[in-house]
């Protein structure tokens, strides 16, 4: 019998070459390992065997077996080969350039993203970027939400536990570390290391815990504002933002502030707008940012002096910016990699 497995072996390596269809494949397995096939016959033989030989003989027909299984793969791949080919035509050069290719675009978050920049450094605002992980210090205690602050349950989001030096520095024994739920912390790391006069905008990613639907995402885009100096107040705040929406929205676009709360800013609040320029929304009063003066708490934690220096800060997300800007109704699509959606924002 053993001479029979090897013939068997000997015979499918031999015939493989003639095998060119899925139909002939089909045949040719069949001659092996269907009902009548020639592997089929010898496996039976293994009953007529003494019992100590058999487990002996099942293993070698196991091992023709899957040299079998290897010789058909084999085949199938040359025919899968063969055919694609026969679809695709001649084999393709992958170096040419791809026919009647289009020049990609940056995503609508960057193009919102640096829209906003834009504006805002025409005015002498500078960007400044910070670690999209931080410790609670700068997220939220230094913010003047301390821990038992209801204000923080609202932004509480990933913590990461571990002792280990983040940006060269060591956090304190009862604090975490955290995915940034806002880019707030760059405004402390910045006031920490410079003086007064201080004008920025700290735009990134953020991270809370929020459900996603249609408006929400657990991964957002910010960007803030902060000014500090001498004699800063809300007409200086207004008067920004004024400029910033009729840039952005027309030069007809109308601004209102509505009181709210922030920990960090006193006092505090939303700002809407209203425009003729944005479509279905025309007409309408639409909660664009949140903003506020500076609280003289947050300046403390900075070693500034709140009665030399004011000020003012802001922040919006990118999301809800280019959602107003091209009116999209479902946050969802920024982050789906849909190229029928994407390819409808062309760079300016």
């Amino acid at each position: 019998m053993e001479e029979e497995l090897h013939a068997l072996v000997k015979q499918a390596e031999s015939g493989q070459n003639a095998v060119s269809t899925r139909a002939e494949l089909a045949d040719f397995k069949a001659t092996f390992v269907g009902p009548n096939g020639s592997l089929t016959t010898v496996s039976k033989g293994i009953g007529k065997l003494p019992n100590d030989q058999k487990p002996v003989f099942g293993k070698k027909i196991n091992e023709v077996k899957q040299r079998l299984e290897g010789i058909f793969s084999s085949i199938q791949d040359k025919i899968e080969a063969v055919e694609f080919e026969a679809r695709m035509g001649p084999a393709v050069d992958p170096s040419l350039p791809v026919a009647e290719s289009q020049p990609g675009t940056e995503h609508p978050l960057t193009q919102a993203r640096e829209q906003i920049i834009g504006i805002f450094r025409q005015i002498g605002f500078t960007v400044v970027e910070g670690p999209e992980l931080e410790t609670e210090f700068f997220c939220f205690d230094a913010l003047n939400t301390p821990a038992s602050h209801p204000a923080r349950d609202m932004q509480d989001t990933y913590y990461l536990p571990g002792d280990f030096r983040l940006h060269g520095e060591q956090k304190r024994d009862d604090e975490s570390f955290i995915l940034r739920p806002h880019t707030s912390a760059v405004q402390i790391r910045t006031m920490a290391k410079r003086k007064p006069p201080v004008r920025i905008l700290s735009p990134g990613r953020c991270f809370r815990r929020d459900t996603v639907d249609a408006t929400h995402s657990a991964n957002f885009h910010q960007v803030e504002g902060l000014y500090v100096d001498r004699e800063v107040n809300i007409r200086d705040l207004k008067a920004v933002l004024d400029h910033f929406v009729q840039e952005l929205f027309g030069s007809d676009t109308r601004t209102r502030f509505r009181p709210s709360f922030f920990p960090f800013t006193e006092p505090s609040f939303e700002m809407d707008v209203q425009s003729t320029n944005l479509g279905k929304l025309s007409g309408r009063w639409i909660e664009i940012l949140g903003c506020g003066m500076v609280d003289p708490n947050v300046f403390s934690h900075v070693g500034y002096d709140a009665e030399e220096v004011s000020g003012y800060a802001f922040g919006m997300g990118v999301e809800r910016i280019a959602m107003i800007l091209h009116g999209i109704d479902d946050i969802r699509h920024f982050y789906q990699n849909d190229l029928r959606f994407l390819q409808q924002f062309k760079s300016v």
